[in-house]
């Protein structure tokens, strides 16, 4: 927020002549910086976690990394830096949508984000919305989204920034930023680049992880121009294109590859109008995989999507105290791939989105949603939230909604096992949210409950072959609490954010936890600072989970980094990193038979000039 008003501020006070005093208003000029405007203004009911700057630069290179330790949010790896799934208040990794510039990215052969996939460093603005929200979303988002945006400064100034990391596992990494702009321009790009041999220790075994090696390339750019002082042009693009052998078990050995390449662009057009704002997006998402069975090999099977997107938004203000936002979206999707197929899907959605602002106090929305697909019946959804103030200090957010996911291109045409009778999966949920604010602590606590039908799961039939069926109904419920506290002391700087879930997932037919689901997950964040050193703790506990046949262990593991910055000049600063990843050397798994790392290291140079 302070970067925006900060944006605002130059650009009424020196950067605009009078034909641009149009753009100069704050919802203008979220517009320009922001290119989902939505997150921000029709989620007044629903918590929202935003991850800084300085958080995302301590973890640059995994987004689960970054998202294990200040989220929630559950995750389950094949080994580390293998494929990632989330667990979002109970739900699978499919009911978890990720967002990218405003556009639902996730994948149309498997419903989910490999978060492993995700470069950190690509981003300047991570943030965690809780709750239902397929009618801003789409299919997906029943347990919540992530979304990843990308932000434009429409001031004058450069500025790069060069990073470059060695750790335990041969890992070595780098990447290179810039940031440019002036009145009417502004870009950012990026690459970044990982390699790791990966071949850490099973801690209790003479075994390490053979086949785990992985390197990845990340590459993207924004940029925004203003046409005039009604028209802004903007484009996004990010690219990744990635490596790796496939980690084997603890009981059985692994010589698999895979290689994934996936694009992301949009153009978007944005036209300013003295009643309401138009925006058009074009999107282009190409998603791609080559797997080998023996790396060794030539032989391998393939699967791609290419998706079409086209989003129109109009933003009309209706008086001082009421905003509504109409969009229509029109996707093709067309794949093809040894397992499935030639599949083909055209979709079209219709919203709704009603704000409302009472008064000083209180604000509410109300919003709807109905989708049309070729291939089968989406249902109607919606959404109500409500926010109120009772002082400064205390806040009370409430929303409830409707939400669904589609069954996937696998789910309908995997061959063998594709089922063409699936129904969409639907759910209804309510969540309740109270926040504290003082001068040195904020809390926020919030409790949920979340009722899903005709769920998705592949189960053996009586031959033996696993297929998808809507079978299951599933409650989850619980609470989350967040606290976020700073305090200073001449130069001492001190800052502790523990998080704590509680969380119950269970089948309603037989009343079991769902797998990979813990009951408890608690996290803590410790930083102090005098001058230019840092020092930062983070610490995880994780509950145990069920698993088929049984249960795995549950376990707790801490990370310890230090830092030193110099200013080389008035122009260049220099960061040294150094991180102790699983402190106390737990032997630990969150997938079965899959160890995490033992206790290992990581320099890091960062320079900003």
């Amino acid at each position: 927020m302070k970067k925006l008003l900060y944006i605002t501020i130059v650009l009424i006070g020196a950067s605009f002549n009078q034909a641009y005093a149009q753009l100069d208003s704050i919802q203008n000029m979220d517009e320009i910086v922001l290119s989902d405007v939505k997150l921000k203004r029709f989620s007044s009911g629903y918590k929202i976690t935003v991850l800084s700057d300085s958080v995302i630069q301590k973890s640059p290179w995994s987004l689960t990394d970054l998202l294990r330790f200040n989220s929630n949010i559950y995750f389950r790896e094949n080994g580390y830096g293998m494929v990632s799934s989330p667990s979002f208040r109970g739900t699978n990794a499919s009911q978890t949508a990720v967002v990218w510039n405003g556009i639902n990215i996730n994948s149309q052969l498997n419903g989910q984000i490999d978060f492993n996939t995700i470069n950190n460093s690509n981003y300047n603005s991570v943030e965690i919305r809780s709750g239902g929200g397929s009618v801003q979303y789409g299919s997906g988002a029943i347990g919540g989204s992530v979304h990843l945006s990308n932000e434009l400064t429409f001031n004058k100034h450069i500025d790069q920034e060069l990073r470059i990391g060695y750790g335990s596992f041969d890992t070595k990494n780098g990447n290179y930023s810039i940031s440019a702009g002036a009145d009417k321009w502004s870009l950012n790009a990026g690459i970044a680049y990982v390699d790791s041999d990966n071949d850490y220790k099973y801690l209790g075994t003479n075994k390490h992880n053979s086949n785990g090696e992985y390197d990845n390339l990340s590459f993207n750019l924004n940029a925004g121009y203003l046409l005039n002082e009604k028209h802004v042009l903007k484009l996004y693009h990010q690219s990744f294109i990635g490596n790796r052998n496939f980690s084997g078990t603890l009981v059985a050995p692994s010589k698999s590859r895979y290689e994934d390449v996936n694009h992301r662009s949009m153009v978007e057009w944005i036209y300013f109008h003295e009643n309401y704002t138009s925006k058009l997006k074009v999107v282009q998402l190409h998603e791609a995989f080559k797997y080998f069975e023996n790396k060794d090999s030539d032989f391998y099977s393939f699967g791609r999507i290419n998706s079409f997107i086209a989003n129109h938004n109009l933003n009309l203000k209706l008086t001082d105290a009421i905003d509504l936002q109409t969009i229509l979206e029109f996707s093709k999707f067309k794949g093809v791939g040894e397992s499935f197929g030639n599949p083909a899907r055209d979709a079209f959605s219709a919203t709704a989105l009603w704000k409302h602002q009472l008064s000083d106090n209180l604000v509410y929305g109300l919003n709807f949603r109905k989708d049309f697909t070729s291939d089968f019946k989406s249902p109607f959804v919606f959404s109500a939230d409500a926010a109120y103030r009772f002082n400064a200090h205390y806040l009370v957010r409430l929303n409830g909604s409707k939400n669904f996911r589609v069954p996937t291109f696998n789910d309908l045409y995997w061959n063998p096992g594709g089922n063409l009778d699936l129904l969409s999966e639907s759910s209804y949920q309510m969540d309740l949210g109270q926040e504290f604010s003082s001068k040195y602590m904020d809390v926020k606590l919030n409790g949920y409950y979340i009722k899903t039908s005709d769920m998705i799961q592949w189960i053996p039939d009586n031959i033996g072959l696993s297929r998808p069926q809507n079978i299951a109904n599933v409650k989850s419920y619980g609470a989350e609490l967040e606290v976020f506290f700073k305090y200073q002391i001449d130069n001492h700087h001190f800052n502790l954010n523990p998080t704590y879930s509680y969380t119950v997932s269970e089948d309603i037919a037989n009343k079991k936890q769902l797998i990979y689901v813990p009951l408890h997950k608690a996290n803590l964040n410790f930083g102090y600072s005098f001058k230019a050193l840092e020092v930062v703790y983070q610490h995880l506990i994780n509950g145990e989970v069920d698993i088929i046949g049984g249960q795995l262990d549950g376990y707790n593991m801490a990370n310890l980094g230090l830092s030193y910055q110099h200013q080389l000049s008035k122009k260049v600063k220099t960061i040294l990193q150094f991180n102790v990843n699983n402190l106390y050397n737990k032997n630990y798994e969150n997938m079965a038979f899959r160890p995490m790392p033992n206790r290992n290291y990581r320099l890091q140079l960062t320079l900003k000039f």
